[in-house]
């Protein structure tokens, strides 16, 4: 009897310790965890030289060269999987997607490859000096806050 009661203990145990495990988080939380973070770092990167070209920063043609080529790698994912339809923010408090990227996903994607042609446009001249830094982050500033002003929630 007491096998059977410790099999029984330990089968239970092990159901209940396993269950995060087993299930499955939302996708669409993932998705939108993976977004945020994706956003981070593309902001951790963009913040300074946009500092930099404001004057909030001395100029370092060694950190922005590192930043700009940060963001270019970044530029490069496929973030696809990332916007999961229904991952919006009036489904997900945690969300700042507004619904509309996936009614209007052509316009969405225009957006998307404005700001790779933004990021492939200052990456090989951020390191350049600062005017050549100027010259081309307004291009990177603008592309954030196009698809900022239609796709994202307040």
């Amino acid at each position: 009897m007491r096998i059977l009661n410790a099999i029984a203990v330990s089968a239970i145990t092990l159901s209940v310790l396993s269950q995060p495990v087993l299930a499955a988080k939302d996708p669409n939380e993932v998705a939108i965890g993976a977004r945020q973070g994706y956003m981070k770092l593309v902001v951790f990167n963009a913040g300074p030289l946009f500092g930099m070209a404001k004057g909030k920063m001395d100029y370092n043609n060694v950190l922005a060269g590192e930043l700009a080529a940060n963001l270019q790698q970044l530029s490069e994912m496929n973030t696809a999987r990332m916007w999961r339809k229904g991952s919006d923010h009036d489904n997900y408090d945690e969300s700042d997607a507004l619904p509309e990227i996936w009614s209007s996903l052509e316009k969405f994607q225009q957006r998307e490859q404005a700001l790779k042609d933004a990021i492939a446009a200052l990456a090989p001249v951020a390191g350049d000096g600062l005017e050549a830094l100027r010259g081309k982050v307004n291009g990177l500033g603008k592309a954030c806050k196009s698809c900022h002003d239609d796709f994202r929630a307040e």
